[in-house]
């Protein structure tokens, strides 16, 4: 099956139930890339919405591997009040689940504000060179991003490292999905607790929420800096929360993880 592009896959849900056709080149060792699939759950329920409202908060179970090729996603509203509306969806391989999705929609109010009170120190995007997407061992969706790799968590660096730096961007136009192409960008880095070995090892999102501090239909796909954080690691899983942040330093969403990792 020939690859296709970001956009392409997106546009296959045009209502709430429907089939979405994913490819090889989506993949990351047997499961189509988390990002991609978490997008098309945000899609789906979106498309669900009886009015539009901003994304706020998602929230994504990996259930079993999403395989190339067709699978099912299907949207329903739990509930719609007059300012906030719950969503939930799911992916599925024939009578498999894939993953499960839930997600808070809600407009604006006037109320008092806290800005976010974080430090944006990126490392210089210029100071490294690009990952090589024709690396063997690098999974197969990276070739549809540009990256710049700038700090720590590098799997099988044995580095032990408890955070990392990406610049990453879409090599593809996806200016028609704004707020997919944000979801796809913040689940590009891997567990952070992979560069504590000296060989690859196999590991997995089990579970990812992902919160906006903008509305992310506004965010126009550009670079993004990422900024992750191991927090904790034992028995075979490990936690980690991670910084989105705009090319202009603008925090955009706030990503946290369980991740399951394989020795």
């Amino acid at each position: 099956m020939q690859d296709r592009l970001l956009a392409e896959i997106l546009s296959d849900i045009s209502a709430p139930d429907g089939t979405v056709t994913l490819t090889q080149g989506w993949t990351q060792g047997r499961a189509t890339f988390g990002g991609l699939v978490a997008a098309l759950l945000a899609r789906s329920m979106t498309k669900g919405l009886h009015e539009p409202k901003t994304l706020r908060s998602l929230m994504v179970s990996f259930v079993g591997p999403a395989p190339a090729g067709d699978v099912g996603v299907k949207a329903s509203v739990l509930r719609e009040g007059r300012n906030v509306t719950q969503a939930t969806a799911l992916m599925t391989d024939g009578d498999k689940v894939c993953a499960q999705a839930m997600a808070a929609y809600g407009s604006d109010r006037e109320t008092k504000a806290a800005p976010p009170d974080v430090a944006f120190q990126p490392e210089p995007r210029d100071s490294v060179p690009p990952m090589d997407s024709s690396v063997r061992l690098l999974p197969a969706f990276l070739k549809h991003f540009d990256v710049h790799w700038t700090g720590g968590g590098i799997p099988a660096s044995n580095q032990k490292a408890r955070r990392l730096g990406k610049w990453v961007r879409h090599n593809t136009d996806v200016a028609a999905f704004p707020t997919e192409a944000l979801i796809a960008i913040a689940d590009i880095p891997p567990p952070v607790m992979m560069s504590h070995y000296d060989r690859p090892i196999m590991a997995s999102s089990l579970s990812w929420s992902l919160e906006f501090l903008v509305a992310p239909e506004t965010v126009k796909p550009g670079w993004c800096y990422l900024d992750y954080t191991l927090e904790a690691a034992a028995n075979g899983y490990s936690q980690q929360s991670g910084l989105v942040f705009s090319e202009s330093g603008e925090l955009l969403a706030l990503s946290r993880q369980c991740m399951v990792y394989f020795e």
